[in-house]
């Protein structure tokens, strides 16, 4: 379905708690790429619901199953970022992550189709074999180029726009996971995508997803507040300390104000919720929990979820479940952000 019809739906049905402010018309005014533009499917975990004993529906929106590049969350951010870069005469989008970067491959992706250069610099080592998104990275076409540390990422970005420009080729840089206020806008008509989706029905009680950079929290947050939908935005982090991540949403909202001309203030609203206690060992190290978790959902539901990101955040599901930090809602939604290919790494 067009994202113009989601958006004006969303905005019919959410027009009382919008007040005067026309979210979904001043979104469709920000240019976006149309990669994979029909929305996500919603699931019902019906078996995984019983095996884990929850009174609450357990419901999971299937970002994993967008049709770009295998999905996940870094396509919707892709669509706003790539018709930036395109705004701005790109011929080369430059970008960062590790050597398994859904991010990167999405990238990579997002560049082959609009026939431009793609250089990725990740940290690490070189594979001797290139599997899962080092493999699809390589079969995009992409320039990889390696530094020592996560803090060589950022100036191996800057030097490789340096020397493309140089050569006289037109870069745009991608910061690390597509997290910038306007690539944020991703998530804020992903709820509209949500509310249409919902049919006037009740809003999930809660919506619980895996948070890294923070872009998906800050417009899945965003999009809450400005479309009516009370639901709890629980983001169970992957990597960064809780008040880190809360820091930086709260930078990314007031960001997102700014590109839909809102009022200053007009997302202000409590702290993101922020959970990292699931973290474990470090960014892509499996844990206990992480491995019940991902057993669980393949073995009831046939639904994959990684290591470094949703299996991480689908052991929070099951861990508030178990503990009752869920009881008394009706229905909980686990946000699918993709990340799959990294289970061939």
């Amino acid at each position: 379905m067009h994202a113009s019809r989601v958006l004006n739906v969303a905005t019919v049905y959410y027009q009382q708690a919008m007040a005067s402010l026309d979210v979904g018309q001043v979104l469709t005014r920000v240019p976006a790429h149309p990669l994979a533009p029909n929305a996500s499917p919603i699931d019902e975990l019906a078996r995984f619901r019983k095996t884990l004993g929850s009174r609450a529906r357990i419901l999971v929106k299937r970002d994993d199953a967008l049709a770009f590049a295998f999905g996940g969350n870094k396509v919707r951010k892709m669509r706003y970022l790539l018709a930036e870069a395109a705004a701005a005469g790109a011929d080369t989008l430059i970008t960062c992550g590790g050597v398994q970067s859904n991010h990167a491959r999405v990238t990579a992706a997002a560049a082959a189709v609009a026939g431009m250069r793609c250089v990725i610099v990740v940290n690490g080592e070189p594979p001797a074999r290139p599997t899962a998104n080092a493999l699809l990275d390589a079969l995009l076409g992409a320039e990889v180029r390696y530094v020592p540390s996560r803090a060589d990422r950022e100036p191996g970005m800057e030097a490789a726009a340096r020397e493309l420009s140089a050569a006289g080729r037109r870069p745009f840089v991608i910061p690390l996971g597509a997290s910038t206020p306007r690539g944020a806008l991703g998530f804020v008509q992903a709820v509209a995508e949500l509310a249409e989706q919902l049919g006037g029905r009740p809003a999930p009680d809660a919506i619980l997803h895996a948070s890294s950079s923070g872009g998906t929290q800050a417009g899945l947050v965003a999009g809450c507040r400005l479309f009516g939908l009370p639901s709890r935005v629980i983001g169970v982090s992957a990597d960064e300390p809780a008040g880190a991540l809360a820091t930086r949403i709260a930078e990314l909202l007031a960001g997102i104000e700014a590109e839909l001309d809102l009022p200053a203030g007009r997302l202000a609203g409590p702290a993101a919720e922020v959970d990292d206690t699931f973290i474990g060992g470090g960014y892509g190290v499996a844990t206990d929990a992480s491995r019940e978790a991902a057993d669980l959902a393949a073995r009831t539901e046939a639904l994959f979820v990684d290591h470094t990101y949703t299996a991480k955040a689908l052991a929070a599901l099951v861990a508030y479940t178990r503990e009752g930090r869920f009881d008394g809602y009706e229905t909980i939604l686990f946000w699918h952000t993709g990340g799959q290919v990294g289970l061939f790494a």
